[in-house]
């Protein structure tokens, strides 16, 4: 039987799903495992970078005032080594990264020179700075470095081993559940029998879940059977800060998840007024180890609206955990519409493949919109926001969230 509640907005949804979220714990570890973390403490620089005035490129190192000349070339430096003071009248050999020796204050790159003899000449004007990477140019002693809540990728863990940086505290990552439900669901390798389908869910969900910042440390498979469903929630909520189930939340006989997390916690929110994704379902359960509660999200089981789901309640919910800003909301950008869309009551999301060309960004919707068709999601760079009874034409400028990590 249909369920009388009115459906939820999906901005209810996430202020009800982020209620009351405190960032988990840290720790303190080696910056070699630090990729995909995020800093818990801001980190403050404690070196100059570079460390001392030094060339951009290869050339000759000099004083500005002596360009126009045939300088005598009196030192080679390269980098790494220490040089000495260079009077007026003469220029180095300098190569890139090297030191800029006191009494230069220019870098005049070495095909604009020519060799005469033993000599250099120098034409034109050259400006004092030239060719010149400044002390600190990067980044000064003393100033911040990284704030607290930073993603840690490539650039970020280079610019921590520029200061010498080994350890760094980082937030712990959320302890993820992972319960795919139903009877038809079979693991892929395993023997299809009449009615069944192989589980798409849970390696799509694993991977986006891990990019998230989240570490799955459960996995099982919900039988259509009430006891059991109590049972692996429990179970489940004793091992994770989240408990993510797919399937199980309609109306159906066999859907038992929604009646169990009422029964074993709290059902804060059930039906979103969205497409695709309105039967889903968040809450809490109850730990009974280590007190506390861990938050549950209950994906539907259409492949699209699991991953969907995925993007728009699971991602804010980990960046809330990581208290991570960026990775709390998704991006967003506006593009003109390569498609035609009507809605009804619920808020439809769709996948496009987002094409930037001279004339802006131009959002391509794909043909089926059925939130079975995973295909969709392969090549779908964003979603394409449509409000509750909304109409787009082509070329109508249309909201994306856009589908990036920070």
């Amino acid at each position: 039987m249909a369920d009388g509640n009115p459906l939820q907005s999906v901005e209810a949804a996430l202020a009800a799903l982020l209620a009351d979220v405190a960032p988990l714990d840290a720790e303190r570890i080696e910056c070699d495992r630090a990729a995909g973390r995020v800093l818990a403490e801001a980190v403050t620089a404690t070196l100059d970078v570079p460390p001392f005035d030094n060339s951009a490129m290869d050339g000759y190192a000099l004083h500005h005032a002596d360009a126009g000349q045939a300088l005598p070339v009196t030192q080679r430096i390269t980098a790494g080594t220490s040089p000495s003071p260079l009077p007026r009248g003469e220029c180095a050999r300098i190569f890139t990264g090297g030191e800029i020796p006191p009494g230069a204050d220019c870098v005049v790159m070495q095909e604009a020179v020519t060799l005469i003899e033993e000599n250099v000449q120098v034409t034109g004007d050259i400006p004092a700075g030239n060719n010149v990477r400044r002390r600190g140019r990067d980044v000064a002693a003393g100033a911040p470095l990284l704030p607290a809540g930073q993603w840690l990728e490539a650039a970020a863990l280079g610019h921590l081993a520029g200061q010498g940086i080994t350890t760094v505290t980082v937030r712990r990552r959320p302890r993820v559940a992972l319960l795919s439900t139903g009877d038809e669901i079979v693991a892929p390798g395993e023997p299809l029998g009449p009615g069944q389908i192989y589980n798409s869910n849970r390696p799509m969900l694993e991977r986006l879940l891990t990019r998230f910042g989240a570490e799955v440390v459960m996995q099982a498979a919900v039988p259509d059977s009430a006891n059991e469903t109590r049972r692996l929630l429990r179970q489940a909520a004793e091992c994770a800060d989240v408990v993510v189930t797919t399937g199980g939340v309609s109306v159906g006989e066999a859907d038992h998840v929604k009646a169990a997390v009422g029964e074993l916690g709290q059902l804060d929110l059930w039906r979103i007024a969205m497409r695709p994704g309105k039967p889903l379902a968040l809450g809490r359960l109850p730990r009974r180890g280590e007190g506390g509660e861990a938050r549950f999200v209950g994906l539907p089981g259409n492949p699209v609206s699991t991953f969907v789901g995925a993007w728009l309640f699971l991602r804010p919910l980990l960046g809330a955990l990581l208290d991570c800003p960026k990775l709390a909301k998704l991006p967003t950008l506006t593009a003109r519409a390569a498609f035609a869309a009507e809605t009804g009551p619920r808020r439809h999301f769709l996948r496009v493949r987002l094409e930037f060309g001279p004339e802006g960004i131009l959002a391509h919707a794909f043909r089926d919109q059925n939130s079975a068709v995973l295909a969709s999601c392969i090549e779908a760079d964003a979603l394409a926001v449509i409000a509750e009874h909304g109409r787009v034409k082509e070329g109508d400028a249309v909201h994306c969230l856009w589908l990036q990590l920070p």
